[in-house]
């Protein structure tokens, strides 16, 4: 139990007492990251929807009015790739369509809270890298007391490696892969068999044909229930309901995953998740339906000349930019970071804060939702102490789907590290308030204590001297 914990409980009930609340943000700065900046704006969000935004909205009489006069609205940040609260972010086994992330998700990970902190208000969390076929990803808002209050949409998608994990070459990687799509074809085909027998039976008609014409005409038989746990999501995935994310480590990935995705359909669907090295493949990476995703951690590629040997680095956003490639980026808890150095190494503004907002949003299929301030659009609002970019910013509130979830005036471990306190866990908090409450209580008992034995010792004093003055008459 931590004090994450009791900050997300906090947070999750002072969002659900505001829902359905009308909001009226007056006076910002509002940077919605598409069309231009508004110089000093209003939002008006409603039902945890955009309904109006301008410079010269109408403000509701019974809306709630929140003073961003001198501060920035800006959207949410997106993280498109994450395995933050998880509790392991890697499955020993190969292929795991059958695992969800749901059940992995601990809701008091302080890593939701530290996301909320720095304004991200959309977290796609997936499994690791180190897998041939993931578990089903899922996305989320940093909020709430369960996976369910905190899920904005359950069915992510799976994630597909074409780099080699622990253990594999490059060989035994794509193997594995063909084995799991070409067992999957056989098993649809003997579901389908029995299906049509299992009909024929139920009719009361005989079995006139043979196994091949028999498995094509059970395949109109064939419901997503029918299918077992271990098929499921590989069948959702083809039938277009499941986002596939293809991890590719190199540049000889980029072919053979874009082919796959093109031979089983889910090319539309797919998003590209890059490393460093893989850059090198960009000039295949044009024409994709949906931005490629890269790390944070990874944004430069290193090598040393075999010539020279100096180490040459390699700003991969740039490349990206010049091959007129859409990217975002994900797996940080400081995307505004991420963004402001892709502007020092020359890339623009915009595409900078499309990468971490917009184009991430895209990228996990969630683009007409979040990722910008726009009419008809979660109500994922931050309010900032100054322009996204600047260093010296601090993220004031946020507001997800028209609820407040966070003050930074309210933040109390924020508070407790810029005094420099030393963190304890909030039980130790109680236990050392309650001890401090205790002596004081008892040193109060003492007090009393000794003023009771002062009145008792008086009168019987007072007795003695009565006693004497008797005997004296």
């Amino acid at each position: 139990f931590s004090w994450g914990a009791i900050a997300l409980l906090v947070l999750a009930v002072s969002a659900t007492a505001q829902v359905g609340d009308k909001v009226f943000i007056e006076g910002a700065r509002i940077v919605p990251v598409v069309g231009p900046e508004i110089e000093k704006g209003n939002i008006l969000i409603e039902n945890g929807k955009i309904v109006a935004i301008g410079a010269e909205i109408e403000k509701p009489f019974d809306a709630r009015v929140i003073d961003a006069v001198g501060r920035v609205a800006f959207p949410g940040w997106v993280d498109p790739m994450n395995s933050r609260g998880l509790d392991v972010s890697n499955e020993n086994l190969d292929v795991v369509p059958f695992l969800e992330v749901y059940d992995a998700i601990d809701p008091s990970d302080r890593n939701f809270e530290l996301a909320l902190r720095h304004g991200i208000t959309t977290l796609h969390v997936s499994q690791g890298n180190n897998t041939v076929v993931s578990g089903l990803s899922r996305v989320l808002r940093p909020v709430g007391l369960s996976v369910q209050e905190m899920t904005v949409r359950a069915d992510g998608g799976l994630k597909i490696a074409f780099a080699p994990k622990n253990g594999y070459d490059h060989a035994v990687q794509r193997a594995v892969l063909r084995e799991t799509f070409d067992e999957l074809d056989r098993y649809l085909e003997a579901l389908a068999e029995r299906l049509y027998e299992a009909d024929l039976k139920k009719k009361g008609e005989d079995l006139t044909v043979g196994p091949e014409e028999a498995r094509e005409k059970g395949k109109d038989l064939i419901t997503l229930a029918k299918i077992d746990d271990a098929h499921r999501n590989l069948m959702r995935l083809r039938q277009g309901r499941l986002d596939a994310y293809l991890y590719c480590e190199r540049a000889m990935d980029i072919a053979p995953a874009l082919a796959f995705a093109k031979a089983q359909g889910i090319d539309a669907q797919s998003s590209v998740v890059l490393d460093a090295e893989a850059h090198k493949g960009a000039a295949l990476l044009k024409d994709l339906a949906r931005p490629v995703i890269l790390d944070a951690d990874r944004l430069v590629y290193s090598e040393v000349d075999r010539i020279t040997l100096e180490t040459e680095d390699t700003f991969v956003p740039s490349v990206l930019v010049a091959a007129k490639v859409p990217f975002c980026i994900g797996g940080t808890l400081e995307p505004w970071l991420a963004a402001a150095r892709c502007v020092r190494e020359g890339v623009s503004r915009q595409v900078a804060l499309e990468a971490c907002t917009l184009q991430a949003a895209k990228s996990i299929g969630m683009g007409h939702r979040v990722g910008s301030l726009e009419v008809g659009k979660d109500g994922n609002v931050l309010l900032l102490t100054g322009d996204p970019l600047d260093t010296m910013t601090w993220v004031d509130e946020v507001w997800i789907e028209g609820r407040r979830v966070y003050e930074r005036s309210k933040d109390q471990r924020l508070r407790d590290l810029l005094l420099g306190i030393e963190e304890t866990n909030i039980l130790d908090r109680r236990a050392e308030e309650e001890a401090k409450k205790k002596a004081a209580e008892s040193e109060k008992s003492k007090e009393k204590a000794k003023d009771a034995d002062k009145g008792a010792k008086k009168p019987a004093a007072e007795s003695k001297d009565d006693g004497a003055k008797k005997d004296q008459g």
